[in-house]
């Protein structure tokens, strides 16, 4: 089934969907931005910043990037919620977990703009600011498997193995990401190489980097030589070792500067959360029901899940 035989509803969900997917990264990194430029203070209330929408006399910098973060959370929701609303009017033209679905996203951004405000009304504690991540990387995730699973019909299910491999990835990719904001939030890093204290996150986090990779890669190396459907799903798959390849190079490359590189850093987080965008697209996706079938189309151009 091509998204041009779709009804028009449905590719309309899909577009919006595969857009909410790079806006809710783009939050994911504005947000480690934020944290690394040390803005997170930079607007002292909320939701408002320094009683106002646009704070132009105090504008620099770090006060951009708090406001921005904040702006772009802002039309994220209320893109989810139009998701919603259309998933509900027009229920019927789409499956049936879509509505039930669309609507607990809307729950989880309500629920992560009340984190966002506890962040900065609480000055950064540390548990806060790791959950806000969190759930912002599952934002990422549902979203990317909602994308993927409304290009395709529901007819056939993928492989048992490859469903299990793919999620079992993502669940360490998320896991090491929650270690990494972890440390992140109690600045363990910088206390580590400057005092030696705190040192046992930074540990932790680098002793299990490897053996996430290594699941990561399993998979892909997995599904290669199945051969068949799986196969031919090589793009994205090496876009997943490249991912991770780049992950560790990156994560290698932060401590040897010291820290002192914060695009080093945003950039090992940007990556982090492609890599769960591209695994939870992996994970949604089933086989065609003809081997043969062409790739999903939507308005005449090839979309994949990471949509721009």
């Amino acid at each position: 089934m091509t998204s041009l035989s779709l009804p028009i509803v449905r590719r309309r969900l899909i577009q919006l969907s595969a857009h909410l997917v790079v806006a809710v990264v783009a939050l994911v990194v504005i947000g480690g931005a934020t944290r690394v430029m040390e803005a997170g203070l930079a607007c002292p209330d909320w939701p408002l910043c320094y009683g106002t929408l646009l704070p132009g006399k105090q504008m620099n910098a770090q006060v951009f990037l708090e406001w921005f973060h904040r702006l772009d959370a802002f039309i994220v929701g209320m893109a989810l919620l139009v998701q919603a609303i259309v998933s509900v009017v027009w229920r019927r033209l789409l499956p049936r977990w879509m509505p039930w679905l669309s609507l607990a996203l809307v729950g989880m951004v309500a629920l992560q703009g009340g984190l966002g405000a506890l962040t900065v009304l609480q000055l950064l504690p540390s548990g806060i600011v790791t959950a806000h991540l969190v759930l912002a990387l599952t934002l990422v995730a549902l979203l990317s498997g909602l994308t993927q699973r409304l290009q395709q019909s529901s007819g056939v299910s993928a492989p048992f193995w490859w469903r299990g491999l793919s999620l079992l990835a993502l669940a360490a990719v998320i896991g090491q990401s929650l270690l990494g904001a972890r440390m992140a939030t109690t600045w363990s890093a910088q206390r580590c190489l400057s005092g030696g204290d705190a040192c046992q996150w930074v540990s932790l986090h680098r002793t299990t980097a490897m053996p996430v990779a290594g699941v990561v890669l399993l998979f892909v190396v997995v599904a290669l030589l199945a051969g068949g459907w799986a196969r031919r799903q090589w793009p994205l798959l090496g876009f997943v070792a490249a991912l991770v390849l780049g992950q560790v190079a990156l994560g290698i490359t932060t401590f040897r500067l010291g820290l002192s590189q914060p695009y080093v850093t945003i950039s090992h987080q940007l990556l982090a959360a492609l890599l769960v965008a591209v695994l939870a697209a992996l994970a949604a996706r089933c086989p065609d029901q003809s081997p043969a079938h062409s790739p999903v189309v939507v308005d005449g151009t090839t979309l994949e899940t990471c949509h721009g």
